[in-house]
Parts: C-alpha cells; sequence; structure tokens
C-alpha cells in the first residue's frame, strides 16, 4: 500500500469562503455527506473563488477556448457531514504553472467550526479538444497577482 501525503493542505490568502447547506441529495442510507460530493462541493468553492477574486465565470473561460479540467484530486475526510449541516468552503490558490492551477479546501461544519474535509484539484489547461495549451498569458497574470497579493 503506497502511504504517501500530499503534504500539509493549507490555505494562502487571499480565502474565498462560501456557506453551503447539506441537502438531502447530498447523502447516502447511513445519513451523512456522500464521499464523491466533496468534489462536487470543492468545484463550488473554487467556482466562487475565481468569480470572487477575478470577476470571472467558467462560462467566460470557455468562450475564450479555456477549459480547466482535473486532472489530480485529493480530499482527506476528517468527519462526516449529516442532512441540513451548514458548511464552510474555504478556498485558495497553491500554485500556479504555465499549464496548471492547484487549489487548495478546507470544509468545515459552520457550527462548531470543526473540520470535515481537507483536499486539493489539480487543473490542467487544456482547448476544447483536450490539448493541454499554456493558460493564456491575461488569465495566467490575473492568477499571479492573487499568488502574490
Amino acid at each position: 500500500m503506497n502511504k504517501e501525503s500530499p503534504g500539509p493542505i493549507e490555505l494562502k490568502e487571499p480565502i474565498h469562503r462560501l456557506s453551503y447547506r447539506v441537502i438531502y441529495g447530498d447523502t447516502d442510507t447511513g445519513g451523512v455527506v456522500y464521499y464523491g460530493h466533496y468534489l462536487r462541493i470543492f468545484e463550488m468553492g473554487r467556482t466562487e473563488f475565481l468569480r470572487s477574486m477575478l470577476k470571472i465565470s467558467y462560462r467566460d473561460l470557455e468562450h475564450e477556448g479555456l477549459t480547466l479540467p482535473v486532472s489530480e484530486a485529493y480530499c482527506r475526510y476528517k468527519a462526516p457531514a449529516h442532512y441540513d449541516d451548514l458548511l464552510e468552503i474555504s478556498t485558495s490558490l497553491e500554485n500556479l504553472s504555465k499549464f496548471s492551477i492547484r487549489f487548495h479546501y478546507l470544509i468545515h461544519r459552520f457550527d462548531d467550526q470543526r473540520l470535515l474535509v481537507r483536499g486539493y484539484t489539480v487543473h490542467a489547461a487544456t482547448d476544447r479538444s483536450g490539448r493541454l495549451i499554456r493558460l493564456p498569458k491575461d488569465f495566467q497574470t490575473a492568477l499571479a497577482g492573487i499568488c502574490n497579493t
């Protein structure tokens, strides 16, 4: 068994925070949030991070011919979330290269601030046909400005 750790999952400023209430459809028969749904919750945090920090949406990026598929994902589950829990999704930009972006996430239960999940996603820059491309210079510059804030 490979026990490689991805290293610490820490957030860098600026951090975007988003509230999300767990709906019944997020839960499994045990009454807890299904593990795969956390990647969707990460997506919510990432989407709103870009919208808030750069005033840009995924739709805007796609209109420019850029897609950002997930090329790597990591989740470490610390405690379960349940139906109707109010969650706080904290997202930050961890790393930026010419071809990819890495975001970090922490998900806490709002009521008791208990850490539920920590993780990251890496996104490759691709064109509409799925070929790896460089991040557009203006987008890369805007992201670099966030990293250096």
